[in-house]
């Protein structure tokens, strides 16, 4: 016997799953919400199962509902790798990108590729999973995220790191600070100033600490933060200094902050795009991927940064 359904009624579905709400699912695939409902009840109909649970306030999966929507997922992905190669077709499909990252590359990665990445697919949204870098690992090992912008990942087993950029830690201070006039700054230099730091759980953190773990004097932080970008907001206002990351600083015309790069040792972290081995990114995910891996090839090597290969 035939099952009476179609690929509207796969993609209404896969819509509320991801929206938990029929309101915004009707809106996202521009229909109204008694059609988008009518959908839903011939796909359970057809399939003889409750695939949500309904409440005047949300929507929910039931458990058949979330291993149907995993083989769902699947489906409309391999239709994607077939239509892909059509001209027009991937403007205009639905989907959703999860890419983890620390945030010390938000400023310089995302923003960027993400208006590029939306002007061509404007219909694929994009989740952001901001976090420290072991939680970027532990999203992108799970399959929590489809990819992550990371520094960690190269001695992971299950985990393929493809390097885009080095760069060096830098001092970061106010404009008015006695060492913006300087053309570089050394850790003990540094640790005369009061100083701003993120918290241990950060993988800057650890990384700093192992590399200037024998260095006498070295600085000792006044402030902790857990991002880079709340340490870089105290420094603005006056607080003290900070090392950070060169990709974490604004432009070189940032009317109140400039970077100064430091040296005794010069302290570098390698940049890199992860993804767990052996899986198939979704055709939306392997596009934004491919933005990202092209960026270093179209953008110049600012200071205290290069590209690798």
């Amino acid at each position: 016997m035939a099952i009476n359904f179609n690929l509207n009624d796969l993609q209404a579905f896969r819509a509320v799953a991801e929206l938990s709400s029929f309101r915004k699912a009707a809106e996202a695939l521009h229909v109204s919400q008694p059609a988008f409902s009518r959908r839903i009840e011939k796909l359970e109909e057809a399939l003889g199962v409750r695939l949500l649970d309904r409440t005047t306030r949300r929507v929910s999966l039931t458990s058949v509902g979330r291993d149907f929507d995993r083989k769902v997922q699947q489906l409309l992905d391999d239709l994607d790798h077939t239509l892909l190669g059509i001209r027009g077709v991937a403007a205009t499909r639905m989907g959703e990108v999860t890419i983890a990252c620390v945030p010390s590359t938000v400023y310089y990665f995302l923003s960027q590729v993400i208006s590029r990445y939306h002007e061509r697919y404007p219909k694929i949204r994009v989740k952001v999973f901001d976090a420290s870098a072991n939680e970027v690992l532990s999203a992108v090992s799970r399959g929590e995220a489809d990819f992550g912008l990371n520094f960690v990942g190269v001695k992971e087993p299950d985990i393929e790191f493809k390097p885009l950029l080095e760069e060096r830690f830098v001092a970061a201070c106010r404009r008015d600070h006695p060492l913006a006039r300087k053309r570089r700054v050394s850790w003990t230099e540094l640790a005369q100033y009061d100083y701003i730091s993120v918290s241990k759980s950060s993988g800057n953190r650890l990384l700093l600490d192992q590399a200037l773990s024998s260095l006498p004097g070295r600085p000792q932080s006044i402030y902790e933060t857990q991002h880079v970008t709340t340490m870089l907001g105290l420094v603005e206002a006056g607080l003290g200094v900070a090392a950070v990351p060169s990709i974490a600083m604004p432009d070189a015309d940032h009317p109140l902050l400039v970077s100064v790069p430091l040296h005794d040792p010069v302290i570098t972290r390698k940049i890199g795009l992860i993804r767990r081995k052996g899986r198939t990114l979704s055709p939306a995910a392997q596009q934004l991927y491919a933005f990202f891996s092209g960026m270093k090839a179209k953008r110049g090597k600012p200071e205290g940064r290069r590209a690798v290969s």
